[in-house]
Formats: structure tokens, C-alpha cells, sequence
């Protein structure tokens, strides 16, 4: 059954990170979540530090959070806690959205009940859902407004894309795609977009057809782009890479964020489901070519470069970005598509000049932990 959505603060965000668990000898995954989660158990800090999956992930999760800057916060203290974990069991955490070396047939469940269930369930499918991604809840004013505001991002999820790719790397080969995390998502079943209904009623009719088949229990087993969250009263966007640092892990929510209030308040999309026909080429052209790639307009029929999208919707975002306290994150944003390297690129740069993927993580293992990144 599927729950009441919940009352919660428009706007306020909360962000989930996946977070890669390697070896210092070779930087590939290993076994050691367990033992971290035991280590930062009885520490003090807001948010939560989880179990995700198999033992070479460890999953952060904020708190309730208003702004940019407490996000960041919090991200920054349950990042140094889960690093100090990882220095005295002498292994490494890193970002990233893939491993770039691990083998797929060597993950195993981490004994969960419901890892065991879906472990059963998709077999060799699961175990190459061992990836890496970046999670920004969005609280809703009501469950209405929360389906209005899921198909409305619809729109923005090139950018979301493109802004967090940082998985150029599977199983030790260049994919050529800037993000190839997410074709590791499109073969399950019950992926890709929500239905097209922006009523909470129909959405639950929807579901109580879909729990009647026997193929969904909760929720959690449709693994869309963007789903509702019913028991936070937010919305979830789950197509972003988990990035190399968490200071833009919290711009990115941070945009997210601006550009929900915008969505909201000032109603500039007119919903239509035909917007879903042009759905899957723009994320297509987001994950291959990141930043570089070109989007077609479903409402105009205009194509242009993600990068030029994301610039002008900073400039239509920016008075709700001051009302939020997320002109700081914004400004991130701003710098990096403008001037910047993007995670992916900076990860083929670091590829050519060392022509060693342990190296690549290495370097990952040390910009997670505060280093600088270099130019």
C-alpha cells in the first residue's frame, strides 16, 4: 500500500551520496562496509552514514537541510567522519559514479534482506548495479504539487546529467560516454520515467495496479529518474554521478533546489506528455557528451548545447537562488560551465598523463578528502 505523502517544507533538500569503499593497493572495491559502519557508529553528526547495496559502497545522507551552506556542511562532517573510519582500517573512499576497474561478477550482496530479494530477483543485473550516484530529495508543498514539479524537472535532467558525469570508465575501458553509470540503470524493468499523471489520486491508482501484478511491493522497486518520495513529502531526482567532491555535490542540489522553486512559483513549463517523446534521446546526448551534448526544446522544438541551457537557466533562476541562500552553490555552477572541467573530463585528463586507471583512483581517493583539484 502505498503511503500518505507527507507534510513537509517546500524546498528544503536533503542530498544522498554513494560513496566507492577501495584498497589502498590497488584502488579497486573491497569488503570493508561493515567494518566502517561499526567504526562511525557511535560518532555525533547530522545525517546518517548507511549500508548500500554491497560491501564496497557506504552510502551519506544529510539531513533536512535549507540552503547551500548547511548542505555542504553536513556533507563535509559525514565526509570526514566516514575518512577518518577508512584511515584506521587503511582503506580508501573516493567519488565517482564507476568504479573504473571492478569486476561485476565479483560483487556480492551485503546480506540485507531486501539485497538478498533483489540479488534473487535480477541475478547478474544487480550485481552490475554496482555504481555510484548522487540522490536530491526536494520537499512539496502538497503530493499535487510534488507529481507537477516530477514532470517539470523532466525538462532539466540533461543538465543534472551533464553537471554530475563522472563515469567515463567501466570495467577498466573508456566508454567514450560522460556518464555511463546510467546504462547500467536503463535494462531494469521498471526504469526510466513516472507515468504521466499529476494527481496524487491517479498516481495511487496507478500504483495499486502496479502492486496488484506482484511486481512492485514499495516504491523503491521503480528505479525512474525521478520518483516521489511519499514518507519524506519530497520528490527524489536520482540521475546524477555521486562527484568527486562533496562541495559540489551540495551546487548541484543547490541548482536542483533553485530551479524547483522556479518551476513552482512561477510556472513557466506548460506539462504535456508529448515532452516524454524527446526524453530519452536528450539524456542519451547528457550521459554520452556531458556538457558538449545538444538537447531538443519538447515545448519549441529548439536544440541547443546543454552548456548554453544551463547558463541562461541560472540567469532565470537567479532571484529564487537568493530567496533559498543558494547563490553560492550557483556561482560554483556558473565557474565550472563556463571555465571549468567537468569530473569526466578531469578524469580522462588525469588517464592520459599517468596512463593508469589505479592512478586515476588514487588521485579520486584524494580530492574526496579535501585536495585540490589540478588544472
Amino acid at each position: 500500500m502505498l503511503q500518505p505523502f507527507a507534510s513537509s517544507d517546500p524546498f528544503t533538500i536533503g542530498v544522498e551520496l554513494e560513496v566507492q569503499v577501495v584498497n589502498t593497493h590497488d584502488y579497486n572495491l573491497t569488503k570493508a562496509a561493515t567494518e566502517l559502519l561499526n567504526r562511525v557508529r557511535e560518532r555525533d553528526f547530522a545525517g546518517a552514514i548507511k549500508p548500500e547495496t554491497t560491501e564496497g559502497m557506504i552510502e551519506l545522507a544529510t539531513g533536512v537541510c535549507e540552503n547551500f551552506d548547511q548542505a555542504r556542511n553536513q556533507l563535509l562532517v559525514l565526509r570526514d567522519t566516514l575518512v577518518r573510519a577508512a584511515d584506521f582500517l587503511n582503506v580508501g573512499v573516493c567519488g565517482g559514479g564507476t568504479n573504473s576497474f571492478q569486476n561485476w561478477y565479483d560483487q556480492r550482496s551485503d546480506g540485507r534482506e531486501r539485497s538478498e530479494y533483489l540479488m534473487g530477483l535480477y541475478g547478474a543485473l544487480y550485481q552490475q548495479f554496482t555504481i555510484f550516484g548522487q540522490h536530491v530529495h526536494v520537499g512539496c508543498p502538497d503530493a499535487d504539487s510534488a507529481l507537477v514539479l516530477l514532470h517539470s524537472l523532466s525538462r532539466y535532467v540533461p543538465h543534472f546529467i551533464a553537471l554530475a558525469a563522472s563515469s567515463p570508465y567501466v570495467q577498466g575501458t573508456d566508454t567514450q560516454f560522460q556518464c555511463a553509470r546510467l546504462n547500467s540503470v536503463a535494462p531494469f524493468p521498471l526504469s526510466g520515467q513516472a507515468p504521466f499523471v499529476t494527481r496524487w489520486s491517479e498516481f495511487e491508482q496507478y500504483f495499486e495496479r502496479m502492486e496488484g501484478t506482484g511486481l512492485v511491493h514499495s516504491l523503491k522497486d521503480f528505479y525512474w529518474d525521478i520518483r516521489p518520495s511519499p514518507g519524506y513529502g519530497t520528490i527524489e531526482i536520482r540521475v546524477m554521478d555521486t562527484p568527486l567532491r562533496v562541495e559540489w555535490a551540495a551546487a548541484i542540489a543547490a541548482y536542483i533546489q533553485s530551479v524547483a522553486r522556479y518551476l513552482l512559483v512561477d510556472e513557466p513549463v506548460h506539462l504535456s506528455e508529448r515532452d516524454y517523446e524527446v526524453y530519452r534521446a536528450n539524456r542519451f546526448m547528457a550521459c554520452r557528451f556531458g556538457l558538449d551534448g545538444n538537447c531538443l526544446n519538447p515545448e519549441t522544438g529548439h536544440r541547443g548545447p546543454i552548456r548554453a541551457e544551463i547558463l541562461a537557466t541560472l540567469e532565470a533562476i537567479a532571484g529564487h537562488a537568493r530567496i533559498l541562500g543558494a547563490e553560492e552553490g550557483l556561482e560554483i555552477i556558473r565557474r565550472t560551465v563556463t571555465d571549468g572541467l567537468s569530473d569526466a573530463m578531469w578524469l580522462r585528463r588525469i588517464y592520459r598523463v599517468h596512463d593508469s586507471l589505479h592512478e586515476v583512483a588514487r588521485q579520486q581517493c584524494q580530492i574526496w578528502r579535501g585536495a585540490q583539484i589540478p588544472e
